[in-house]
Parts: C-alpha cells; structure tokens; sequence
C-alpha cells in the first residue's frame, strides 16, 4: 500500500470510535468467553482499563525499584507530547470486522507514537465487547498488539497494556496473552513507581489472576509485589492487593506466597491511617494467610528462612497480632468485623 493510501485510511479509522478520552467500557463477568469467580476464593478481584501516561522512559527508571535498590544513576525521562485529534464520537461496538483488521495493519505500519496511542485506544475501546475480543484474537491481534509492549514510547506501553487488559477479559484470549507475563512483571520492576505503566500492568495480571488457571505465572513475583505494597501510593497498593489476594484465595499457591521474601515494614500498614480502600484488602489478605495450617515441621522450616513472609506476618513472633489488636477500636465497623474474624 502507497504512504498516501495508508494515511488516508488510517485518518478514517481514527473518526470511527469515540475519543482519546473515552473510557474502556464497564465489564460484566458473565459465563461463555468471560471470566468467572474462582470457587475457592474467599475473595477474587477483577479489574479494568485506564488513561494513558505523561512520560516516555528508559529501561531503568529513577524511582523504580530496580533504581532504588541498585543505586545506579540511570538517565531521567523526557516528556511526550499527546494530542487528542479530532475524533468523531461513535459507539466501538459499531467497528465491524474488516475495520478490525485495517486498524491493526495500521497500527503495524505506523511509526508515530501518538498515532499508535490513538490506534491502541480505538482497539482497547472495541475490546470491551465479547464479539470484537474474539475477531481480535482470530486476526493474530493478540500478538500484534503485544508488540508494542517494548515500544519506546511510554504512553504507547500504556496503551499496549490496557488494550490487553480489555482482550484478557475472554478467557480464550488469556491463553495467548498469559505468554507475556514475564514481559508485563519486567515492566513494572523496570517503571517509576507510581507510574501509569506500573498502574495499567498491575491491571492486567488482575484480571489474569482472577482465576486459578494462570496464577503459577505469578510466583516468582511475589516479593516484587510485596515491595510495591510499602513504597506506593494508595492507587498502586490498591492494585497490587488486589493481585495478592486472588493469588492467596488459592491454596496452591500458598507455599510460594509465604516463603517469598517480604519487606518488614508490611505489617506497618495494619494501621489506623491507613486508607480504607487499603485496609479492607491488607485485612482480606492477611485472612486468606491466615487460614493456612502449616504441618509443625513446614513451620519450623520457615522459621529459619530469613525476612520470608511467613515470619514477617505468621509466625509467633510477628508484631502482625498486637496491631491488630489495635484495629479492634477501628472507627469504620467493617474493619473491626474483618479484625475479628481473623483473630477468631
């Protein structure tokens, strides 16, 4: 296809959805292609999608963990600049198949960071509905999209992520999209804390371990989730809890779970001034920890495991009990019901 013919067809495309504002839609777990609950649960959480970020960045952040830890002096982020366009304001669920299948040979074919934004959004708005996650998928946009995971831009990674986000909502997409966890977890050990990337990658490994199917992807990252719980703000903590508890709604992941390495600090949160929205999760988590039994001998094996989470919120010797005791005059009655189950 000529440069002009390609222009001309993606400047169509870009009028035929809502927005650079729009939302990605509101979800419905419901059966046949979406997901559902896992049965052993005692409480599992989904997610959906979001803006995109402000700044492009380097593989090595000022601010990521990756940073804090290392003490490299790495270079900083220079910031992008995103335009909207004009955007005619038509309903996703309008796009039909071979429009589907123009906007990702153009995404493909675009080398313009904020036409591939626009591009992105346009697929992650369609991908809120169950006819458009299927045609995607049956078009290899799965992987295509995926691509774009390494993008240099920042705000295109956004992107990339919450388009997954939408498509990860059918189950059959989540066999394609799971192979790039470990690309996902990189992303967010590499980003600034806080950031958009690491907001929108939590995100996706929500969604995709709402279920027990693909939680086994997630082991190895348990202490990187634990470390963003005390160096985050209250939007990120949100987030990586809700990861943490589906994960430990699951009995087989809890030896995993439990000789991961974990910041001390963590039991620091179990507090007053902790927010609500976090409080209620660290509480549901701890629960979950909580109800597992380890034989005498595992517990003994798991006290001589330095700084593993067992003896930093298990274990007899964990300050974990006295706060809380402390959460029992909570001002907010569901912390104290929640409180008093797991002391119970």
């Amino acid at each position: 296809m000529e440069d002009g013919s390609r222009l001309g067809n993606m400047k169509a495309l870009l009028g035929i959805v809502a927005g650079a504002g729009a939302s990605y839609g509101i979800y419905k777990l419901i059966s046949g292609g979406t997901l559902k609950r896992n049965k052993k649960s005692v409480t599992s959480e989904s997610s959906a999608s979001v803006k995109s970020g402000q700044q492009s960045e380097v593989k090595l952040q000022p601010g990521s963990l990756l940073a804090r830890v290392s003490g490299l002096d790495v270079v900083c982020p220079r910031p992008v600049d995103v335009t909207s366009g004009d955007i005619i304001h038509q309903s996703p669920n309008n796009l039909e198949p071979q429009h589907l299948k123009m906007l990702l040979s153009c995404l493909q074919n675009n080398n313009n960071p904020t036409d591939r934004c626009r591009i992105l959004l346009m697929i992650g708005n369609a991908a809120a509905f169950t006819v458009n996650q299927n045609l995607i998928r049956e078009f290899e946009g799965i992987h295509i999209i995926a691509g774009f995971l390494s993008d240099p831009a920042a705000e295109v990674r956004v992107h990339t992520l919450n388009a997954l986000n939408n498509l990860s909502m059918n189950i059959p997409n989540q066999e394609q999209v799971k192979v790039y966890v470990p690309q996902v977890l990189e992303l967010i050990e590499m980003s600034l804390v806080n950031s958009e990337l690491q907001l929108s990658a939590l995100r996706l490994l929500t969604n995709l371990s709402v279920t027990d199917t693909h939680q086994h992807l997630l082991k190895e990252s348990i202490t990187l989730l634990l470390s963003l719980l005390v160096v985050s703000n209250e939007a990120l903590q949100v987030q990586t809890l809700k990861v943490l508890v589906n994960l430990s709604s699951n009995p087989d992941m809890m030896d995993d779970i439990v000789q991961a390495q974990a910041p001390a600090s963590v039991v620091l949160l179990f507090d007053q001034r902790t927010s609500l929205a976090v409080l209620l999760r660290l509480l549901t988590f701890a629960g979950n920890l909580k109800a597992w039994r380890p034989s005498a001998q595992v517990a003994d094996e798991l006290r001589r495991k330095q700084d593993c989470l067992f003896r930093v919120m298990l274990d007899e010797s964990s300050q974990l009990h006295s706060r809380l005791v402390q959460l029992l005059s909570h001002p907010d009655v569901e912390i104290q019901a929640h409180v008093d189950r797991i002391l119970t």
